[in-house]
């Protein structure tokens, strides 16, 4: 076998051991987004995992105001706060530290919200255009 063709050969074996390596990272990633999937299902009443399902949102009765956060599926600005009428008047963005699934970041913002509004509204950013918080800040 030529130089050129081991230098080849090696090379292959490279690139087909990081490639595993990438598709088994990606494979344990995978998995860690389904776990939280599956722990906020396990936290979520039986009519939000509906709405959950069939939507990608759920909504959450703020524990100081009453008001309604509709949670949608995501880590980021997937809060809407809703008016009587179910219209979004404004966006909010807050979450745990870190990369974290969307799963386990929704469930932080559920429990937040429901057991500590006025402290999670103090640290979330709200989101400024044509969706404005009506009502001031906490």
């Amino acid at each position: 076998m030529s130089q050129m063709a081991m230098t080849i050969s090696l090379i292959i074996i490279i690139l087909m051991l990081l490639l595993a390596g990438i598709l088994a990272q990606h494979s344990i990633q995978r998995s860690g987004h389904a776990r939280a999937l599956r722990l906020l299902k396990q936290w979520l009443s039986p009519e939000q995992l509906a709405c959950y399902e069939r939507f990608a949102y759920f909504d959450v009765i703020g524990s100081h105001s009453g008001s309604v956060f509709r949670i949608r599926h995501g880590t980021q600005t997937n809060i809407e706060e809703l008016n009587s009428a179910g219209e979004a008047v404004c966006r909010w963005c807050f979450g745990p530290v870190g990369y974290l699934a969307a799963g386990d970041v929704m469930l932080a913002q559920k429990i937040a919200l429901e057991t500590n509004e006025p402290g999670a509204l103090s640290i979330a950013n709200r989101l400024m255009g044509p969706h404005t918080c009506l009502r001031g800040m906490y």
